[in-house]
């Protein structure tokens, strides 16, 4: 399981910023993790550095995260970059305020299905946040109408684990109907106090042990873990993160 765990660079945004992609790829990889997901990068960056960086620390892509005008006016050179980096997955991260409404879940739902009918051996796939649960489209919530598994939809999930706590569901209970149809995940936890704001994995309110005995049984290739704010340095918050789902992997291999 420790090979399939990705630090999502939006974690590092500003390091990015500071410090270049290579450094900061080489400080993950020292750090121990097996991927990286990439999002988040400076605005005038190079995906063959990306690719450079990639390949001298030995991480692998765990998808991209691209913005849905980019997947409708780019896609072409999307392909060629998520190819650079040696990955198939496309994951459409955020919505526009214009968006969230009954008729913008339509076209998106619509919009993302002719990206993957463009796109034949690629997967394209939606992160949630927690104002889809705001809006209710042909009686369910508009996350699970943009998902849902029937007729014929090929969007597939990227469930983020926190913003469904956050909407006051279950988030094993949620996962369950995206067996097979969830290549990422997004792991990230809640403090355990009235802000209810972001903690590193294992830190806070959220059982991650059911999350990854269901992730290994129902086709999890990468546990993606996102902090969008840190409380101290973000490098030390991915490391706690890290330590303690390996701690976790553990566990779970030690009752199977």
């Amino acid at each position: 399981m420790e090979q399939k765990f990705a630090a999502q660079l939006y974690t590092l945004r500003e390091e990015l910023k500071k410090e270049g992609i290579r450094p900061v790829f080489k400080k993950l990889k020292e750090m121990g993790w097996a991927g990286v997901q990439i999002s988040a990068l400076p605005k005038d960056y190079d995906p063959k550095e990306v690719a450079l960086a990639l390949e001298e620390n030995k991480l692998k892509a765990a998808g991209m995260h691209t913005p849905l005008k980019r997947l409708q006016s780019d896609l072409d050179n999307v392909l060629k970059e998520v190819d650079l980096y040696g990955t198939k997955d496309i994951i459409c991260p955020f919505l526009s305020n214009e968006l969230r409404n009954e008729s913008g879940y339509r076209e998106v739902k619509e919009t993302l299905n002719r990206v993957a009918k463009q796109a034949p051996g690629y997967r394209i796939s939606y992160h949630n946040h927690a104002f889809e649960f705001d809006n209710e489209i042909d009686e369910q919530n508009a996350l699970r109408y943009i998902l849902n598994p029937y007729n014929g939809n090929e969007i597939l999930a990227e469930i983020d684990v926190f913003w469904v706590k956050k909407s006051g569901r279950d988030p094993v209970e949620f996962i369950y109907p995206y067996a097979n149809r969830m290549p990422i995940i997004h792991l990230k936890d809640m403090t355990n106090d009235e802000r209810q704001t972001f903690a590193e994995v294992g830190e806070g309110v959220i059982d991650f042990v059911p999350i990854l005995q269901w992730g290994e049984a129902n086709g999890i290739e990468w546990y993606a873990v996102e902090q969008d704010v840190c409380e101290r340095n973000p490098y030390d918050c991915l490391q706690t993160s890290l330590t303690n789902l390996k701690n976790l992997s553990k566990q779970i291999n030690d009752e199977m």
